[in-house]
């Protein structure tokens, strides 16, 4: 059966929300490095027409590792 693009595009943007609602947005490469690295603060990314404008992270939300962990 035959899918208009208004369709197409609505089915779309429910697999975008679900990822989005479920964290997959990220690689698992990316995921991994920020588990080794202990990361605990905020990703930002700036999307427009599909393309990322722009990306950064806020600084200072790097746990510090205790002096027992030496």
């Amino acid at each position: 059966m035959y899918k208009s693009d208004n369709d197409l595009e609505e089915s779309e943007f429910v697999e975008f929300r679900r990822k989005v609602k479920s964290a997959e947005v990220l690689s698992a490469g990316l995921e991994k490095l920020l588990r080794s690295l202990h990361f605990t603060g905020k990703l930002s990314v700036v999307v427009q027409n599909g393309h990322v404008l722009k990306s950064g992270y806020e600084e200072g939300y790097f746990r510090q590792r205790s002096a027992a962990a030496s």
